[in-house]
C-alpha cells in the first residue's frame, strides 16, 4: 500500500508563469497555486492507464502539529489506502507560512511515513544513494548503516538543483525521524525508473537505514 510523497508545484507553476517572480514566499505561494493542478494532472494521467485511482493529498505542518489536525490527516490516508486509493501527497504551499512549512519534500516524507506507520520510507533522488570519503578522500556508497550521527548531517550537503529545495542533509535528516518511529528507511536513485522496483525486490542499490525505533 503504497503513499506517494512528491514535488514540484513551483517548479511547474515557474514554467507556466516564466521565471520573473520572485523567491519570496507569496511568489512561492502564487507559483504553487498554479503549478499544482497541472502537476496532478500528470500523475493522474500515468496511474489512470494502470487502472489506479489517485487522490491528492495537501498537508501543512501546522494542520499535523495539532492533534485534531493530525488525527483527520492520518484517518484520511487510512481510509484511502483501504480503499485501494494511493494518496499523492505534497505540502500545501498556498497556505504555508515562512516560520511554519516543512520545507522540503524529504521532511514532509518523514512525517508522512509516521502518520501512516509505514513500513518503508524511500526517498528518490538524483544520486546513487549516501556517499562518504574512505581513507584515501574517495566518496563511496555506504549501502547500509544502522546510525545516523550529527557527524554525518554536519557534512552533507545542500540541494543539487535550483528546483530543489533538500539535499542529503534533509534526507538524512528524514531518514533519522523515519527510523526513530519504526520505520527502515532508504535512499535510492531515481534515474533509473527500475531502481524503486529493484530495491524492493532486495538488490543491493542505494544506502537502506534500519529503524531505531519501535
Amino acid at each position: 500500500q503504497p503513499v506517494l510523497v512528491i514535488s514540484g508545484a513551483v517548479a511547474m507553476g515557474r514554467a507556466i508563469l516564466g521565471g520573473d517572480e520572485s523567491d519570496s514566499t507569496v511568489s512561492r505561494q502564487v507559483l504553487a497555486a498554479v503549478g499544482q493542478s497541472p502537476l496532478m494532472s500528470v500523475f493522474e494521467d500515468a496511474f489512470k492507464s494502470l487502472g489506479i485511482t489517485v487522490a491528492q493529498t495537501l498537508l501543512s505542518r501546522a494542520a499535523l502539529e495539532d492533534r485534531r489536525g493530525y488525527l483527520n490527516a492520518r484517518n484520511t490516508l487510512l481510509a484511502l489506502l483501504d480503499r485501494n486509493i494511493v494518496p499523492i501527497a505534497n505540502e500545501n504551499d498556498v497556505v504555508a507560512t515562512e516560520e511554519l512549512h516543512f520545507g522540503d519534500n524529504d521532511t514532509l516524507s518523514a512525517f508522512v511515513a509516521n502518520l501512516v506507520d509505514a513500513d518503508l520510507l524511500v526517498m528518490m533522488t538524483d544520486v546513487e544513494g549516501y556517499m562518504r570519503p574512505d581513507n584515501d578522500g574517495v566518496m563511496k556508497l555506504v549501502s547500509a548503516t544502522d546510525r545516523i550521527t550529527d557527524e554525518m548531517i554536519a557534512d552533507a550537503g545542500g540541494a543539487a538543483s535550483l528546483a530543489g529545495t533538500g539535499g542529503m542533509k534533509t534526507k538524512l535528516e528524514a531518514a533519522g525521524l523515519a527510523t526513530a518511529h519504526g520505520a527502515t528507511a532508504a535512499i535510492v536513485s531515481g534515474r533509473d525508473p527500475k531502481n524503486l522496483l529493484r530495491f524492493v525486490r532486495g538488490d543491493r542499490i542505494g544506502t537502506r537505514f534500519s529503524a531505531s525505533g519501535s
